[in-house]
C-alpha cells in the first residue's frame, strides 16, 4: 500500500509538472458557449486582475497571499452573517457577523448535498461524480480519493506555500486518501465524521440519537458483524507529510464518549491557533485548512445547560464555534497576518433535517436540507475577506459552486499554471467577479446537481429544471424560477417549457456527450485504516470484519 501511495504521488506530481502555462485548461461545455460570447472581455478583465495581483505581490515582500479555509458543516443558507436572522432563530453569532461585515457575501454560492463531495469538489475543482465520490460513509469502508487527483493543497505546495490541515478530512478511510499524502504538510483529522463521532458514541445511544447498535440482547443476534460500534474504530490520527499516521488521545478498550468528541473539537480549535503560530513564523506563504465538527454535537451528556434562548443542540454548539472563529480571527490580528490572508469562510450543504427541530436549526430562506438536491440542500453562506482587495461589506449575487474555490484560490497565488491540463476541470476561475465586486463578470451561469452520480436538476440562470427519473414524461418535468419562488413550491413549467424544455435538455446532454471524451472514474479502494502505525487490537478485529464481509461476495 505504501508503494501505491507512493506511485500516486509520483502521478500527480507528473501531471503538475506536465501542466504547460499556455495550454488551457479543459473545461466543460457551457464554459466554452459563455467564452465565445465574452472572451475580449474575460481578457480585458484577466489583465486587470493580473495587475492587481502583481501589485497585491509588490507590496507584501513579493509574495502571494496566505490563504485560511474554513468550512462549516451542515448549516443553511442565512444562519450566520445576519444579526436579524440570528434572532429569528434566538441565538447569537456575533463574531462571524462581523466577519462577514468585513469580507465580501457570495449569496448564490452552491455546493453538493452532503459533506463529502463538497469537501471533494473544493479540493479537486472537478464534480465528485467524475471520481466516483458523490457518496457519503460513515464506518469502515475502504474507498476513498484517489491519490492521482491534483487537489489544491498539492498545487499550493508546488507553488511554494507551506500547507496544514485541522479538523474533519471525511474524503476515505484509506491511506492514499489521507491530507498527509495529498499536500499537506501536516494534518490533525478524524479518519470518519459525526455519525461515528457524535451520533453512535456510547452517549448517543444512551439518549436515544441512535437506535438498534448496542442497545440489544445480543443473544438473539446471529450476525455480530452487522452493527459497527464506534469505539473500535480509528478517531483521530496526526502525521506529517508522507509519514505514516497515528491515532491520538485513544487506548485500547478506551469507549467513545460525548466527552471524547469535546475533547477533540477543543483540540483541533487549539491546533489552529497554534498553526497559525507556526506559520506566521515561516518564511513561506501559508495556506491553512481548518474543517471543524461543530456545530454537530447530539447529545446533552456534557452540558450543564442551555446557552441560547434557542436551546437546540446545534445552535448551542453554533454559538461555541462563533467564539472560536472571534479567537482565531484576534489570533490572526494579533500575528499580523489580516491585511495578507484571504479567510474563505463557508458551509458545506444545508441543515440536518433530520434532527430538526431539536437541532434548533430549520429550513428557513429555501426548502430542503441535506441530502436534498433542492435548494436547501445546496445553497449555503459562503464569504471571503482579503482586506484592500476584495470589497468589504460586499454582496456579489453571480452564481458560484464550491468547486470554483479550486481556480480562483490558485489564481489569487499565481499558480494557475500547475492546474492539470489532462482531464475536465468543473472549477472556473472567479477571481474578476470578487476583485471587481461586480456579479457581471461572473462566469458561471449553469449548474448540473448530482445526487450521487445522478444528474438531479439543472440550473441556468434563475432558472431550475428538476430532472424526471427515468421512465417519466419529460413534458411534465417541473421548472422553477428561483427569484420568485425560493423554495421550489410554484412549478412554472407551462410558462417556460415551450422554449426551455428543450435548452435545458441540451445543457445536460453537452455535459453528458463531454463525459464520453473525459470518462468518469472509480474512486479509489484499499484496506481500511493501512498507514496507521498504532492501531488499537479490537481496531484490528473491526478491519478482520470488514474483510470477511468483503470476502463473502467472491465465494
Amino acid at each position: 500500500m505504501r508503494r501505491e501511495i507512493i506511485l500516486s504521488l509520483a502521478i500527480s506530481a507528473a501531471a503538475l509538472g506536465a501542466a504547460a502555462e499556455d495550454a488551457p485548461i479543459i473545461q466543460d461545455a457551457e464554459f466554452y458557449i459563455l467564452q465565445a460570447q465574452h472572451a475580449e472581455q474575460w481578457a480585458e478583465d484577466d489583465a486587470a486582475v493580473d495587475q492587481m495581483l502583481a501589485d497585491f505581490r509588490e507590496q507584501n515582500d513579493g509574495k502571494p497571499p496566505n490563504i485560511l479555509n474554513i468550512l462549516i458543516d451542515d448549516v443553511g443558507f442565512g444562519d450566520l452573517g445576519i444579526p436579524e436572522l440570528n434572532a429569528i432563530r434566538g441565538y447569537e453569532t456575533p463574531n462571524i457577523n462581523q466577519f462577514s461585515d468585513e469580507g465580501m457575501r457570495m449569496s448564490r454560492f452552491y455546493t453538493e448535498p452532503s459533506c463529502t463531495p463538497t469537501r471533494v469538489a473544493q479540493m479537486t475543482g472537478r464534480f465528485p461524480a467524475r471520481q466516483g465520490m458523490g457518496d457519503t460513509a460513515v464506518d469502515i469502508a475502504g474507498f476513498g480519493l484517489r491519490g492521482d487527483e491534483v487537489i489544491l493543497p498539492e498545487v499550493l505546495s508546488e507553488a511554494g506555500y507551506a500547507t496544514r490541515h485541522v479538523g474533519k478530512w471525511h474524503m476515505g478511510d484509506i491511506e492514499q486518501s489521507w491530507p498527509q499524502n495529498n499536500g499537506f504538510d501536516w494534518a490533525a483529522f478524524p479518519i470518519h465524521q459525526q455519525g461515528q463521532l457524535s451520533i453512535f458514541n456510547d452517549d448517543g445511544i444512551k439518549e436515544g440519537v441512535v437506535v438498534g447498535n448496542r442497545d440489544h440482547d445480543a443473544k438473539y443476534m446471529l450476525d455480530a458483524f452487522f452493527r459497527p460500534d464506534s469505539s473500535t474504530m480509528v478517531t483521530g490520527v496526526e502525521a506529517a507529510k508522507g509519514e505514516k499516521a497515528r491515532e491520538v488521545h485513544m487506548e485500547a478498550g478506551e469507549r467513545w464518549t460525548a466527552k471524547k468528541y469535546d475533547e477533540m473539537n477543543q483540540r483541533y480549535q487549539d491546533q489552529t491557533i497554534e498553526s497559525l503560530n507556526v506559520l506566521a513564523k515561516g518564511d513561506k506563504p501559508f495556506f491553512l485548512q481548518y474543517w471543524p465538527l461543530l456545530p454537530l454535537h447530539n447529545t446533552r451528556s456534557t452540558r450543564d445547560g442551555y446557552d441560547s434562548a434557542n436551546g437546540g443542540l446545534y445552535v448551542e454548539k453554533m454559538q461555541q464555534l462563533d467564539a472560536w472563529m472571534g479567537e482565531i480571527f484576534a489570533e490572526l490580528d494579533k500575528l499580523g497576518l489580516a491585511e495578507n490572508t484571504i479567510v474563505l469562510f463557508s458551509g458545506d450543504n444545508g441543515h440536518f433535517t433530520k434532527y430538526s427541530p431539536q437541532s434548533g436549526f430549520s429550513a428557513m430562506i429555501f426548502r430542503g436540507g441535506k441530502a436534498d438536491t433542492t435548494e436547501g440542500g445546496i445553497r449555503v453562506d459562503a464569504f471571503i475577506r482579503w482586506p484592500g482587495m476584495i470589497k468589504a461589506d460586499g454582496i456579489v449575487n453571480n452564481m458560484f459552486h464550491v468547486s470554483d474555490m479550486y481556480q480562483t484560490l490558485i489564481r489569487f497565488a499565481g499558480a494557475t499554471h500547475l492546474i492539470p491540463r489532462d482531464r475536465i476541470i468543473d472549477s472556473i476561475d472567479q477571481s474578476a467577479s470578487l476583485l471587481f465586486a461586480d456579479a457581471g463578470k461572473g462566469r458561471r451561469d449553469s449548474l448540473i446537481v448530482y445526487s450521487d452520480v445522478v444528474p438531479e436538476a439543472i440550473i441556468k440562470d434563475q432558472l431550475k429544471l428538476k430532472v424526471p427519473p427515468k421512465g417519466e414524461n419529460p413534458i411534465g418535468a417541473k421548472f422553477y424560477n428561483l427569484y420568485w419562488d425560493t423554495r421550489e413550491e410554484y412549478p412554472i413549467s407551462t410558462e417556460v417549457g415551450a422554449w426551455g424544455g428543450q435548452e435545458m435538455v441540451r445543457v445536460l446532454g453537452r455535459h453528458l456527450a463531454r463525459k464520453q471524451l473525459y470518462p468518469d472514474v472509480e474512486h479509489a479502494t484499499g484496506i481500511p485504516y493501512e498507514g496507521i502505525e498504532n492501531l488499537r487490537p479490537e481496531t484490528i478485529k473491526a478491519v478482520d470484519a470488514w474483510k470477511i464481509k468483503r470476502a463473502a461476495v467472491q465465494k
